[in-house]
């Protein structure tokens, strides 16, 4: 990737937020450096948010011109705000570890954004490494959004309020205004994100990319789904006791999220919230385990 002369302004700056993924963080940015239509100028920053891997030196062997912001473990917003306060392109494409940019994504992320003055974030076409496409541009989430795609969204993938929240009655192939997009790989107008505050720090992790969409579109910004820009987002396999943290703090966030914006009638439901909540934690570990049980006891089999 080509470094930022001394004295000029990047024309892009692309954030890493890693924890303890010191092999996907050195993917990423092999990716990054593979880019044929890198912009002439770009800021390489990597957070490592307390890694105990070693990310940070092996970064600085493998690609002594990325910037390095080491930080404790505060979670995904604050490593994400502190990110873009160190950087200073009015582009940041902020991304995680496990992502890799396909060639031409990061181009067209920043054109995009630089072109239309309304957008405060463009988001890409994000794929699993087998090419299925993740569902990263979606619509907002509602407590009736939240009760179906919590209640069925394993056992009935199909489920009209996981089809809907995923936006899979929409062509994956053609871009559009959003009401949220995945902050996995998001490309972000600084100003925009300031004028807001940037992501809540509040939230540990999981629905800050989701807060920081509605205030965006509050504030009259807009966002926008860019499919010719592509990333694979390697979503990788946690042992069991990671992945109840993980759910731990989803739940969390999502009360953070949900319980403010309970008016009316629905107001009733906001003390019953973190017992639903709770329950939705431990069958969802539950789900989850059965299935990765019967995956390898068929592997066994075969």
């Amino acid at each position: 990737m080509t470094a930022v002369e001394r004295g000029r302004a990047p024309e892009i700056a692309v954030v890493l937020v890693t924890h303890d993924t010191r092999s996907e963080v050195l993917g990423a940015l092999a990716s990054l450096e593979a880019e044929p239509e890198r912009p002439a100028s770009v800021q390489l920053l990597v957070v490592d948010t307390g890694s105990s891997d070693g990310t940070a030196e092996a970064v600085r062997e493998a690609a002594p011109e990325v910037g390095i912001l080491r930080l404790v473990n505060t979670g995904f917003a604050r490593a994400a705000n502190a990110g873009i306060r160190a950087t200073s392109a009015e582009v940041v494409v902020l991304a995680n570890a496990d992502v890799r940019f396909s060639p031409g994504a990061l181009g067209r992320l920043a054109k995009t954004l630089s072109e239309d003055p309304q957008l405060a974030a463009v988001g890409p076409r994000v794929v699993f490494p087998d090419g299925a496409v993740q569902a990263s541009a979606r619509r907002a989430l509602t407590l009736a959004t939240l009760i179906g795609h919590g209640l069925l969204g394993r056992l009935a993938p199909r489920n009209r309020w996981t089809s809907r929240y995923h936006a899979r009655d929409l062509d994956p192939t053609l871009g559009r205004d959003v009401e949220w997009l995945s902050g996995c790989a998001v490309a972000l107008r600084r100003s925009a994100v300031v004028d807001v505050g940037g992501f809540d720090p509040g939230y540990f992790l999981y629905v800050e990319d989701v807060d920081l969409g509605e205030r965006l579109r509050a504030a009259g910004w807009r966002l926008r789904y860019e499919p010719r820009a592509v990333v694979e987002h390697r979503v990788g396999a946690s042992t069991s006791q990671a992945r109840l943290r993980a759910l731990r703090h989803h739940a969390r966030s999502l009360h953070r999220y949900l319980a403010p914006r309970l008016h009316g009638p629905a107001r009733l439901v906001r003390p019953l919230l973190p017992l639903a909540l709770a329950g939705w934690v431990i069958v969802t570990a539950a789900l989850e385990r059965l299935t990765r049980h019967r995956s390898t006891t068929g592997e066994r089999m075969r």
